[in-house]
């Protein structure tokens, strides 16, 4: 039988993995508004500072979830980009989906569409995995 070291927390949050989390949410958000820039047009976010917000919501709240979750700012995440980079992916698909799910319910705008799915879930991978790619290429 295993013994537990510290809480459940406690192992998937780590302190040294914070730059990882900024990054990971801001790689998020640029992605997402890009996005609304691109269906709205840049005087959107200006104008409608609370539906650009709300367009960010769902899926950042997915990602902190399940990022959490899968362990993507535990301490073996914050050691090395072979570690990183798997657990991004893990954790952005479950947490990309049920920011879909949360813009698909009456809780968001938006809805669902199945190109939209398709496409947020592969900007978001991407934007995860190259965010933590150079994160770690550039600290060596």
């Amino acid at each position: 039988m295993g013994t537990s070291n510290g809480s459940f927390l406690d192992q998937r949050l780590d302190a040294d993995a914070l730059p990882l989390a900024v990054g990971d949410f801001l790689a998020l958000a640029l992605v997402l508004t890009i996005g609304v820039v691109n269906h709205n047009g840049v005087d959107y976010l200006s104008a409608e500072p609370v539906g650009w917000l709300l367009t960010l919501v769902p899926f950042l709240l997915g990602w902190g979830l399940f990022g959490v979750l899968i362990g993507a700012y535990s301490a073996g995440a914050a050691e090395t980009a072979k570690a990183a980079i798997p657990l991004a992916i893990r954790g952005w698909i479950p947490g990309g989906l049920l920011g879909l799910g949360l813009r698909a319910s009456p809780l968001f705008e938006g809805g669902f569409a199945w190109t939209f799915a398709a496409v947020i879930l592969a900007t978001g991978l991407l934007a995860l995995v190259a965010w933590r790619w150079l994160y770690f290429k550039l600290l060596g």
